[in-house]
């Protein structure tokens, strides 16, 4: 595509907000599908911005941690109109997964103990599996353009598999191993730096400046902090939603890689370390982010709704469920919106800079690496009613008890897989019939 024939005028900020309303309500199918959804309209069919520009905010996302493909929207919110255009396009892009998924808890948390809706969460893994696969190999094609990438990502996959290295250690060396490369390579680990010239479709963005930075920083860190503060007084600072705000922003902070490569660690801390969650009951929440519109790090908000609900003190279940589900979801995305106000400007000032892009393709390889970690994981769980860990060397084994293994999960996770990348079906035709065939398998069985 010609990019300096293709990119039209900036669009009206009315034009903008229904726009970015209609890409809210159709971002399903993870961040590889909501990725695929804002490029089909930003790039392709209205024409707002250059596959150049796009991508570059892409990687710069990636880098960020939480959900990429809501940053990604903010950014380009941003270019199109500043904050308010930022604001909108962030926040429209969340609230259709909002309402569903506190729907979807609801519904989960009262009837949870009724076989079929067992039956209904357990297909659903099925379609997950296949959709976390699918995204591993559409996020693979897009950022594993050499053997160097390829490297990376192996690299990354064996640290944070088996030896459990913090995601941040693997940016941060990622970064520094592109850095090097490049000074040693030239720009080999990009594709290309940035043509200026060919992204000059907006207006020239808000330079960077530190009195910019300053009050970006006293705007959103209080923003993001105040709910939590709110709920230590009312609640106390020993209460389930001080609990929930403190380790959700934390998570905010630490959790790269967008949802694939925070929910093993939400799983874990969630599970085992809070007591907020049954075993699996983890993927049944990924199943409700998959079938619903917005971000997968929705799941988020399930996690807050099922621990107040189970420790509602002397409100209602749903009523303290429903408290927290909006908490964890505002320190959740909340500091979305403060890494691209604050870094977005900065970015741009380097868009031409080759060893920033160096850096930035090399973290993105990485991340596949990541998501490769969170597909056998989910795969090994999906299957296996019971995975034991070995440990020798430092090294961590994941070993499944092969007699635990569901051999009808497997024809359904089969079906789906087949039915994904051989007839390449929607990610809602296959959510619809995993979710039919888990009910009908279970009717079979007599389970239902």
């Amino acid at each position: 595509m010609d990019d300096h024939a293709a990119v039209v005028s900036t669009p009206t900020f009315r034009e903008a907000t229904r726009t970015w309303a209609y890409i809210g309500l159709n971002s399903f199918g993870g961040p590889a599908g909501q990725i695929a959804v804002m490029h089909r309209v930003l790039v392709e069919e209205k024409k707002w911005i250059s596959e150049e520009r796009f991508l570059h905010a892409l990687n710069y996302c990636m880098l960020l941690p939480g959900p990429e493909a809501q940053q990604l929207a903010t950014y380009v919110g941003w270019l199109l109109h500043g904050a308010r255009g930022g604001i909108v396009a962030g926040t429209l892009f969340v609230i259709p997964g909002i309402v569903a998924i506190l729907a979807l808890s609801i519904l989960y948390a009262g009837f949870q103990q009724v076989t079929l809706v067992q039956s209904l969460f357990w297909g659903l893994k099925a379609a997950v599996l296949a959709i976390v696969v699918e995204a591993v190999l559409r996020i693979g094609k897009r950022a594993l353009k050499t053997r160097f990438h390829y490297t990376i990502a192996a690299l990354a996959f064996i640290a944070i598999f088996f030896f459990e290295v913090p995601f941040p250690i693997i940016v941060a060396v990622a970064a520094i191993i592109g850095l090097v490369y490049t000074r040693i390579n030239g720009a080999k680990p990009t594709d290309k730096v940035w043509d200026d010239s060919a992204v000059r479709e907006h207006d020239a963005p808000r330079a960077p400046a530190l009195r910019r930075s300053l009050l970006v920083c006293a705007v959103w860190i209080p923003l993001w902090f105040a709910p939590v503060a709110i709920a230590a007084l009312v609640f106390g600072r020993e209460s389930v939603y001080v609990q929930l705000g403190a380790f959700f922003s934390k998570a905010a902070m630490v959790t790269f890689g967008g949802a694939y490569s925070v929910l093993a660690y939400v799983a874990q801390q969630a599970v085992n370390t809070y007591g907020w969650l049954k075993p699996g009951e983890m993927l049944d929440g990924l199943a409700m982010a998959e079938t619903t519109p917005g971000p997968l790090i929705m799941v988020v908000q399930f996690v807050g709704f099922m621990a107040a609900f189970r420790e509602s003190g002397a409100l209602s279940p749903l009523l303290a469920g429903t408290l927290a589900s909006l908490l964890t979801t505002w320190v959740t995305f909340a500091p979305c919106f403060l890494w691209i106000f604050l870094g977005a400007p900065y970015i741009e000032a380097l868009r031409g800079n080759k060893h920033l892009n160096a850096a930035l393709s090399t973290i993105t390889a990485a991340v596949v690496g990541v998501v490769l970690n969170l597909s056998v994981w989910f795969t090994i769980h999906t299957i296996f009613a019971t995975v034991d860990e070995m440990h020798f060397f430092g090294a961590r084994l994941l070993v499944p008890d092969w007699r635990t293994a569901d051999v009808w999960a497997i024809a359904l996770a089969a079906a789906a897989m087949v039915a994904t990348f051989n007839f390449h079906v929607s990610v809602m035709k296959v959510l619809g019939a995993c979710a039919i065939g888990g009910i009908a398998i279970q009717m079979a069985l007599g389970a239902v």
